[in-house]
């Protein structure tokens, strides 16, 4: 410390100065022409008279603190952590706060374990969220139930820091004892929340939990209702989740509105990554609808930092750490250097680091059945049938009760309706428990696209136009995991994902490519939806409204009730 204060006094050099640029002020919302002396990692001084052992010229650019992600799934990506960083720093994002209840839905704590344990091969800070809701509802089958003993251990271990995203709401709003056991478990930390359309009474109730953080909100209307009852808003920009333009009209209308909001991704792909960028994107979409730039670089620096409680980031300011991304201006937002502690780790859009993978945590259970076509098969009754529709950029369904196409005695996909089967398939525990439903909005036209990616339990989903093509996309999955497109019998396109059956060994280039050769697959099936295997992902998750479909059946998110295939009347 004395040093540092040696350093902050001008009594000695400084290790890095960064000398005649425009610093981005996100506690003041100004600019201010200052520069920044760095000892030991640490910002010791904005201002003058500071001399340095490394001196940068910034002359007509703008210094920016590191830009935060509160809330995603790096799962998501596919990308494994090490790649992830190696991606996202040189976009100027220097700190992240990931969920990792994807992988310990598939492999438990060990891979909690290996999600922390290579986080810790990078120089990007990952603070990840503990699940609390391992599975999701009881309508999904995880590998293993991680219970409030099994929140306990990541915590004493240090492999998460806060409560991750609260999604069984119902169970909060019951008072159900083990869902509250976790929340008192976490009493002294963050606890991030998840509210998709709840109101009114509900929402008062459940944030007595003190799970706070909502990055759930698709409308402005549900956004400034969370903020007036006082949630963090989290406005979500993914590769569907595209929200962040309608829900941000609430710091358009009232720009004192901002101080509890931030930007978020929520669920990201290599792709959209690479094309897009990360919190840079934000951003700039923030900026382009006429949100002030500075206001919109708080939104992914100090919000998040003071949300998180993490007072040592998200601003350039003494004492905190020195996280620093050079850019041409807020509103273009693109780093040009990214300091993170104080050590150039990444240039024009270059990492300037090598980070090395751990192995793979142990693979969970394989299919344990032998598939025929049977296991899609329906037999005719009289009714009409619930449907699951999609909606453009949202993960929301609509529930549609319609008559079902009829031949030989058996439902079948009715391409000519937008109607296909889909079928989610147990795999974490070897049941091979099958359920079958119907979904409108995917386009497809022949052929099946099939995925070990169906969050959140992640069992095998899959949705064709025949079931011949469902059974051929099913199997190549059975071993491996990963996506897989088919048409009839012969395979199309296959992408292996050999770590918990989410993540690839392969760079976000490579893996981007090899993922739009996924989507050219899809498209050659009839699609246009632009991440098609990412919506279909969300077919299953039991606590997004309207209705969804696990390997339990049919799911009524809103009361967590199975519902049927067939109903008379609704």
């Amino acid at each position: 410390m004395k040093e540092l204060l040696a350093a902050a006094r001008g009594d000695v050099p400084c290790d890095l100065l960064i000398e005649g640029g425009t610093v981005a002020n996100v506690l003041s919302l100004e600019y201010e022409e200052a520069d920044i002396a760095v000892k030991d990692g640490i910002i010791v001084g904005v201002g003058s008279g500071y001399s340095g052992r490394e001196v940068i010229d910034a002359s007509g650019r703008v210094l920016i603190p590191g830009m935060i992600d509160a809330h995603l799934h790096i799962e998501s990506t596919m990308l494994r952590p090490s790649a992830f960083a190696a991606a996202v720093l040189p976009l100027g994002t220097t700190t992240i706060f990931p969920d990792p209840h994807e992988i310990a839905n598939t492999c438990g704590l060990r891979g909690i374990e290996f999600m922390w344990g290579e986080s810790r091969q990078t120089p990007l800070d990952m603070f990840f969220g503990a699940p609390s809701c391992v599975p999701a509802s009881l309508r999904e089958t995880p590998y293993r139930e991680i219970d409030t003993l099994g929140v306990m251990e990541c915590y004493s271990k240090n492999w998460c820091s806060h409560l991750g995203e609260m999604m069984n709401y119902p169970g909060v709003l019951s008072g159900d004892e083990l869902v509250w056991s976790k929340i008192f478990s976490s009493w002294d930390r963050v606890k991030t929340g998840h509210l998709p359309g709840v109101s009114g009474r509900d929402l008062c109730a459940y944030l007595l939990s003190r799970c706070d953080g909502d990055h759930e909100s698709s409308f402005s209307k549900e956004a400034l209702d969370k903020l007036r009852r006082g949630v963090w808003v989290m406005l979500r920009e993914g590769a569907i989740e595209h929200n962040l333009v309608e829900t941000a009209r609430i710091i358009l209308d009232d720009e004192a509105r901002y101080a509890r909001c931030m930007a978020v991704s929520d669920d990201l792909t290599a792709e959209s990554i690479l094309t897009d960028g990360h919190m840079d994107h934000k951003v700039r979409l923030m900026a382009g609808i006429g949100i002030r730039p500075i206001i919109a670089l708080a939104l992914v620096t100090i919000n998040p930092a003071d949300y998180f409680r993490m007072w040592d980031r998200g601003a350039i300011a003494p004492g905190r750490i020195a996280d620093i991304v050079m850019v041409d201006s807020i509103e273009d937002c693109r780093a040009l250097r990214v300091w993170k502690h104080g050590r150039l780790v990444a240039e024009s859009g270059r990492a300037l680091f090598s980070v090395g993978g751990l192995p793979a945590p142990p693979e969970t259970p394989k299919l344990g059945i032998s598939l025929s076509e049977d296991i899609f098969k329906i037999p005719e009754q009289s009714g009409l049938i619930r449907i699951m529709e999609t909606l453009p950029g949202l993960v929301v369904t609509r529930r549609l009760i319609l008559p079902p196409k009829i031949q030989d005695g058996y439902l079948v996909s009715d391409t000519e309706r937008d109607i296909i089967k889909i079928a989610v398939v147990e795999k974490n525990r070897g049941t091979g428990a099958a359920s079958i439903g119907f979904v409108r909005g995917f386009g497809l036209k022949r052929g099946a696209l099939a995925s070990s990616v169906a969050h959140d339990a992640h069992n095998y989903v899959v949705i064709g136009a025949d079931d011949l093509s469902m059974l051929t996309a099913l199997r190549c999955l059975a071993e491996d995991g990963g996506l897989a497109a088919a048409c009839g019998d012969n395979l199309i396109a296959n992408l292996p994902l050999p770590i918990g059956g989410l993540m690839s060994d392969l760079d976000a280039p490579a893996l981007s490519a090899a993922c739009g050769e996924m989507s050219k697959a899809a498209e050659m099936l009839g699609t246009a939806i632009r991440e098609p295997f990412m919506a279909m992902s969300f077919l299953s998750l039991s606590v997004i409204p309207e209705l969804k479909l696990t390997d339990q059946g049919y799911v009524e998110p809103a009361s967590g009730r199975r519902l049927d295939l067939f109903v008379s009347e609704e």
